[in-house]
């Protein structure tokens, strides 16, 4: 059976913004690259936030194939590491580096974003937020979490990737990649139990806040 018009359109927009995460997701550029007429595209989704939001929640629900946080051959900290270098390899080095970065300046720096642009950035940070969250929440059920909020663990660990992601673009050598791998263990060990430390027991959350966060 043949997707339907809907599917057809979220699985355009779904990938264009995988593939640009500033992409504007206009009515005219998701119709053209799902292959159906604008008004079609209106009936479904009126507004282009109504079609970034359900995009969006779309992906919330998808789980990574060889999730490494699922890996139980390796000890916390190195599966936490090895999720947040899915995260740098998204963007890669070098020549993709540096457009993923001028694309970012381009779409919400140059210039006042609009207001859809905002919305769109604010639901694919949320995004973000919530992936590297379910991680943490796994760890938090292992009893090896550190305390703290799972919102506020999993944004620290975002900015250490934005700013790993940043050196990226930058001029450098191949010993960066030491200090990179380096920069991970140390932002790891920073939201997680120390090795044989006393644990939760498990099952039992932190706090509400953080069944609130994911």
């Amino acid at each position: 059976m043949g997707r339907s018009t809907r599917d057809k359109i979220l699985i355009a927009a779904a990938t264009m913004l995988g593939e640009d995460p500033t992409a504007r997701l206009s009515v005219r550029a998701v119709a053209a690259r799902a292959g159906v007429s604008t008004g079609s595209l209106r009936h479904f989704f009126p507004t282009q936030r109504e079609l970034v939001d359900t995009v969006v929640a779309g992906i919330h629900t998808l789980e990574l194939p060889d999730d490494p946080m699922q890996d139980p051959a390796r000890t916390p900290a190195e599966r936490l590491e090895a999720c947040l270098r899915l995260l740098l390899a998204q963007v890669g080095t070098g020549e993709p580096a540096r457009e993923h970065w001028r694309a970012q300046h381009a779409a919400y720096v140059a210039s006042p974003p609009s207001d859809d642009a905002v919305h769109a950035f604010l639901a694919l940070e949320r995004l973000a937020v919530h992936r590297v969250g379910k991680w943490l929440a796994h760890l938090r059920d292992e009893g090896a979490l550190a305390p703290g909020e799972l919102e506020h663990h999993a944004r620290f660990l975002l900015t250490v990737v934005t700013g790993l992601l940043a050196e990226r673009a930058l001029p450098g050598d191949r010993t960066r990649l030491a200090f990179e791998a380096h920069t991970l263990a140390t932002a790891a060990a920073a939201v997680l139990r120390p090795a044989g430390s006393p644990v939760r027991p498990a099952g039992v959350r932190a706090t509400a806040d953080d069944r609130a966060a994911l």
